[in-house]
């Protein structure tokens, strides 16, 4: 005799439209419920959902007041970030112009002793005297 447990069994699966029929129909029954049952008359529960609106609505209102306040602080610290930045930059190209004008300068110098120098020792050799004659001269 076979164990039942050996025997071939069937599984029977249903579509479903995702249970959002269930879903709705449970809320309504629970609502419709819930004010058959609730302590208080239509109307007081009406004033305390309004109580309980403009609360929720204040506390909102701060929140977003808060947030504008806190926007508000890091927008002013971004701008005076920017403006130190800005300041920066413009003193390191003002003090790089300053070097490239003073290199130029020093440039200009040196290149002007060099001419001074050669206009020299070309005066200082006499006439049909090359540097190779000057070169053994010095020696």
């Amino acid at each position: 005799m076979r164990d039942h447990k050996e025997l071939p069994y069937i599984v029977i699966e249903r579509e479903s439209g995702g249970g959002l029929g269930a879903f709705v129909l449970g809320a309504l029954v629970g609502a419709g419920l819930g004010l058959l049952f609730a302590p208080k008359s239509g109307a007081e529960t009406q004033e305390d959902l309004k109580e309980h609106a403009r609360r929720l609505r204040e506390a909102a209102e701060d929140r977003m007041r808060d947030v504008e306040d806190r926007l508000g602080v890091a927008r002013d610290g971004a701008k005076e970030h920017i403006e130190s930045v800005k300041t920066a930059v413009d003193a390191g190209v003002q003090a790089a112009r300053e070097a490239r004008d003073e290199l130029e300068q020093k440039l200009e110098t040196t290149k002007a002793a060099y001419r001074a120098g050669v206009d020299a020792a070309r005066q200082a050799v006499p006439d049909g005297m090359d540097a190779e004659d000057v070169l053994e001269v010095v020696d």
